[in-house]
């Protein structure tokens, strides 16, 4: 029995992902990642949208997709906020549609209600809290033209800025509307909303 050649690969995967940054998301967009690597798959262009979500995940996402072995281009087709830039600027070509933001802000944490804080839970909490700050930072200062000392003054503004912002300061490289080939390899990720 005789086989036909195999299958090629596509050479570029255009991924769709909108959604906030939690578990079952950073989940699912690794798999696809990997789905892609396995295949051996030379380019992924990632068409991201976020409101951000947890320091954890999306510095597990920055970290695995520049572990990646294609080329990863990162286009901002909405909001990239919060942690959610991070991610993005994992791509080593980076883009954003001429109404696309990016927000910055510095870390946070939620208590529950009736949560006792003394001094030590705060003090390992504002630790934490000022460690996840200067990862996020050292990322945006080795990845973008924006110094550290700039990163403290956005995290601090808490801003939202535009993509003639962006291309300013080296986020991006060039604003420009997303174009799909026809015939492309398109995955969208689909996730579960919560009821508002």
């Amino acid at each position: 029995m005789t086989t036909g050649p195999a299958q090629q690969p596509p050479q570029t995967v255009y991924v769709s992902f909108s959604a906030e940054i939690i578990p079952s998301t950073t989940e699912s967009l690794i798999a696809v990642m990997a789905d892609c690597a396995n295949k051996g798959v030379k380019q992924v262009y990632l068409m991201l949208s976020t409101p951000g979500g947890t320091v954890m995940h999306g510095l597990n996402l920055y970290n695995v997709l520049r572990a990646m072995p294609f080329e990863l281009i990162t286009h901002n087709v909405g909001n990239v906020d919060s942690i959610g830039n991070a991610i993005f600027l994992a791509g080593s070509k980076r883009y954003a549609c001429p109404y696309s933001t990016f927000m910055f802000h510095g870390v946070g944490f939620n208590t529950n209600p009736g949560d006792r804080l003394e001094e030590k839970n705060l003090r390992e909490r504002l630790n934490s809290l000022t460690s996840d700050q200067k990862r996020i930072g050292a990322i945006i200062a080795e990845r973008t033209k924006i110094s550290e000392k700039d990163v403290a003054a956005l995290f601090l503004e808490a801003q939202t800025k535009d993509a003639t912002y962006a291309t300013g300061c080296g986020i991006i490289d060039e604003i420009k509307d997303v174009q799909i080939p026809a015939g492309a390899t398109v995955v969208s990720l689909v996730f579960q909303r919560k009821a508002v």
